[in-house]
Order: structure tokens, then sequence, then C-alpha cells
């Protein structure tokens, strides 16, 4: 057999236990806005405009900068007008950093899932303790800054490492954004006891189909009606749950927000058909409609040791 994660077993969607979410809807829907802070002068993660050149690299820091200075109200303000609860996922160091931008999503009611510290490093490659130690510090950070810990995760980069769902289990994390693997939450094992996956978008998503496979802002707004309208119609089948990804240096810019909005417009007209939520209420309610297995609450030895 091939290697696997031994996190969740296949489960085709046509084969589960049919429930609506809250009112009777049938599609559940998230707008996240990603907040971001990247070391200046070091380091090789995160995307560049301007690959290849020396460190410090100030046209591609700047490119980023510029959604903690300017783009994150603007997404900010776009979810507010059309009556839209942002969902937030913040690098803790955007707390020193911005704390302005971050005031204004929590006076806004916003839910912050934790983004690792710095989208500068990646949870894969670092060992166990280590980890560990981050994934504290930046719980640490958000629940003194928020008056509450973040419950949710989503790994810097989409990049986890083996040991990441065990280790946000062991530290009251409840759910996870690293596993793009369905329309519906699923539950994983982890050796923390269970631990939910929330839907998390490939492709609806601006860093892979802007940054990476050159989609215009008309084509990805375009990209994000048709997505909610198909799974409008999908959702009589089975209930269904998606998110839309934006960050604040990518949409943030005014040419995109403009043909982004009109996409949302679109959309929240659907509003008597759509929950429009966060991925926190998606986990709770459907931990209400479908409870683990006895095996997710079993320990699984997927750890590197490293």
């Amino acid at each position: 057999m091939l290697p696997d994660h031994h996190r969740f077993p296949y489960s085709p969607i046509t084969g589960r236990k049919d429930f609506s979410w809250p009112d009777g809807k049938r599609l559940a829907l998230y707008v996240a806005a990603c907040i971001e802070h990247f070391p200046y002068g070091e380091g090789g993660l995160g995307l560049s405009y301007s690959p290849g050149l020396d460190h410090p690299n100030t046209y591609n820091w700047g490119w980023r900068e510029y959604g903690n200075r300017v783009g994150g109200f603007r997404l900010l303000d776009m979810l507010q007008r059309l009556e839209i609860r942002p969902t937030a996922l913040v690098n803790s160091a955007c707390y020193e950093h911005c704390p302005e931008l971050m005031d204004a999503y929590r006076a806004a009611g916003s839910e912050f899932v934790a983004h690792g510290r710095t989208n500068g490093q990646h949870p894969n490659g670092l060992d166990v303790e280590t980890e560990r130690a981050v994934i504290q510090e930046v719980r640490d950070v958000m629940e003194r800054a928020d008056g509450v810990a973040p419950r949710g995760w989503m790994s810097p980069g989409a990049n986890p490492s083996r040991n990441t769902e065990d280790l946000l289990a062991q530290l009251g994390f409840t759910y996870t954004l690293d596993w793009p693997i369905d329309d519906q939450p699923t539950w994983m094992a982890t050796s923390g006891g269970p631990l939910l996956s929330v839907p998390y978008p490939h492709e609806v998503n601006d860093v892979p189909a802007i940054v990476l496979h050159d989609v215009g802002a008309a084509q990805f707004a375009e990209m994000a009606v048709d997505q909610v309208d198909e799974m409008l119609e999908q959702s009589e089948a089975q209930p269904l749950a998606l998110g839309i990804v934006l960050h604040s240096f990518i949409v943030g810019h005014p040419y995109r927000l403009r043909r982004f909005r009109a996409a949302l417009e679109h959309i929240v007209g659907h509003r008597d058909r759509i929950w429009f939520t966060t991925p926190g209420e998606i986990a709770d309610h459907f931990e209400r409609e479908v409870q683990p297995r006895p095996a997710d609450a079993a320990p699984v030895a997927t750890g590197s040791g490293r």
C-alpha cells in the first residue's frame, strides 16, 4: 500500500449523513482576509513579485506591506458594507507590527484564525519541540490581545508538518484549515484527540489564482461567482461549505478590489439561501450534527520525531 497520513479514511461525499446549516440553509460561506507580516532583508519564503533579487528585496517586502497599510482596511470596509462578518487569518507578528489594523478587524467582530507567527517561517521543516513552541507562542500572543484563545489554525504557506495536527489538538485548537480535501468538514485523528478539518479553497484563493496562475482581476471575480452559484445547486443534494480567501496585498489593490466587490454584491444577493458565517461557526454546527468516530480519539503515530 502507498504511504498514508492515517488522519482520516477515504469518504465519498455521496454517502454521508444529510443535515442542514442554520435556518435550513444548505450552503455555508466564509470570506477570509489574510493579514501577514514578513521579516525584512532575510528569508526565502513567501510570495515574490521580484524573485531572484538579493536581500534586502525592498520591492517585494513593500508589495506585501501595502496590505497592512492600505489593502487590509479596504477589504474590511468592503466586507462591512456588504454585512459579511470577516474571518481574519493573522500572523501573530501583526499584533505588534500593525496594531491599528488588528484593532479594526477586532472592532468589526472578526473571527481570528491563527496563521503562524510570520509567513516567512513554515511549520514544515521545524523539529517537533520548536514547532510546539511556535504554536504556543502564537496562541499566547492572540489570547493576550483578544481576550480569547484562537480555536482555528492555518499554517503559513499552507505547509504543515507531520506533527502539526497533533500539536494543535494538544494545545487546545479545535479545527484546522490546512487540508483542502472536501466541501464538508472532516474529522481528523490526532494524538491529542479529534480535530476538524474545515474546507479551505484551492482555487478561489487569490494566491494560487492571481499570483501563481496569472488570473486577472475580472476572471478571479467571475471564478468566485461561478463557484458559489454552482455550489448552491450542488447543495440541494448535500450540505456544503466553502471559503473565499483574499490577501490584503493582492485583492486589496484597488483595481482587483473593484471587480471583487461586484462579485460579492452578486453573491450576497443569495443571502436567503447562504449561511454567511466563519470557519469556527461551521465547525461548531458540524460537530453538533456529525460526531467524531471512536477512531478519531485514538492516538496516531505520524510524527517524524525530528
